[in-house]
C-alpha cells in the first residue's frame, strides 16, 4: 500500500472527500479486491487507534508525533505536485508507525475475515432453475457480489424462499449493507426453516464486521447448541472473553 492510498483511505474515512470522488472510491472498493482489502486493513488501524487516541487532546498530540516522523522520514514529500494537509502527510509518513501499533498493540478482538467461510450456492441442483437464479448461483460462488444482489432481487419478486432469501443476505453483508442483510437473516431467524439458525450466526458475523462485540456475543449465545457450526460459535465465543 502506497503513501497515497492511505491518504485517500483517511479522507474517506474523516468524511473528507467532495460527492463525486466519494463515489469513485466506493466504485473503486466495489470493483478492486485487492484496493478494498487494502481498505480494510487501513480501517482496522484506524480503528485501533481511534481507540487508543479517543481524546482529543491526546489524538492532538499524536498528531504532531507523526508529522515530526514526516519530516524525519519522507523529506522528499515537499517536492510533490500535489498540495497535502499537514495531517495526511503526516499519516502517509508514518506507515511504519500504525503498521506497528495495528499489529503489536491491538487488543484481542477477534477478525470477520478468521470466520467468514460462507458455503457456496448450488441452485443448478434442482429442475425448478431458471436463468436468472443460475446467473445469481454463477455471480455469488464468484464472490461477485455486487453482481449477485440486483439478480436475487429479481428472483425474489417471484421466489421468496428461504434459501434465496439466505443467500441474498450474505450477498448484502458482504457489501457492508449491514442494515438490509440484518433484516433478512432477522426474518429467517423468525421463521422455522433450514436456514433459520445459520441466519442466526450471521447476524452474530455482521455484529462482529461493524466490530459491535457486545451484541455480537449476545447473540452468539442464543444459537442452539446442536448447531452445524457449534465449533466456530465457541471459538468465536472463546475469542470475545
Amino acid at each position: 500500500m502506497n503513501e497515497e492510498k492511505y491518504i485517500l483511505f483517511d479522507q474517506y474515512l474523516q468524511n473528507e472527500m467532495t460527492i463525486e470522488d466519494k463515489k469513485d472510491f466506493e466504485r473503486q472498493l466495489a470493483e478492486d479486491k485487492s484496493f478494498a482489502s487494502s481498505f480494510e486493513t487501513f480501517r482496522e488501524m484506524h480503528f485501533q487507534l481511534a481507540n487508543k487516541f479517543g481524546i482529543e487532546e491526546e489524538r492532538e498530540a499524536f498528531k504532531s508525533n507523526l508529522k515530526t516522523i514526516s519530516k524525519a522520514h519522507f523529506k522528499s514529500s515537499e517536492a510533490k505536485v500535489i498540495k497535502l494537509k499537514p495531517w495526511y502527510v503526516a499519516a502517509a509518513a508514518s506507515v511504519a508507525v500504525l503498521i506497528g501499533i495495528f499489529f503489536f498493540n491491538q487488543n484481542s478482538n477477534p477478525n470477520f475475515e478468521d470466520f467468514n467461510q460462507q458455503e457456496q450456492a448450488y441452485f443448478a441442483e434442482r429442475g425448478d432453475v431458471n436463468v436468472t437464479l443460475k446467473q445469481a448461483e454463477t455471480a455469488f460462488n464468484a464472490k461477485d457480489y455486487k453482481k449477485a444482489i440486483p439478480l436475487f432481487e429479481i428472483i425474489l419478486k417471484d421466489n421468496k424462499s428461504a434459501e434465496i432469501q439466505y443467500f441474498y443476505g450474505i450477498s448484502l453483508l458482504e457489501m457492508n449493507q449491514f442494515s438490509k442483510a440484518e433484516a433478512i437473516f432477522n426474518q429467517l431467524k423468525s421463521g422455522t426453516s433450514l436456514y433459520k439458525n445459520k441466519a442466526v450466526w450471521n447476524l452474530a458475523l455482521s455484529k462482529l464486521k461493524q466490530k459491535n462485540y457486545k451484541a455480537c456475543k449476545e447473540i452468539l449465545l442464543t444459537i442452539p447448541s446442536d448447531f452445524e457450526n457449534e465449533e466456530q460459535v465457541q471459538k468465536l465465543l472463546k475469542e470475545l472473553d
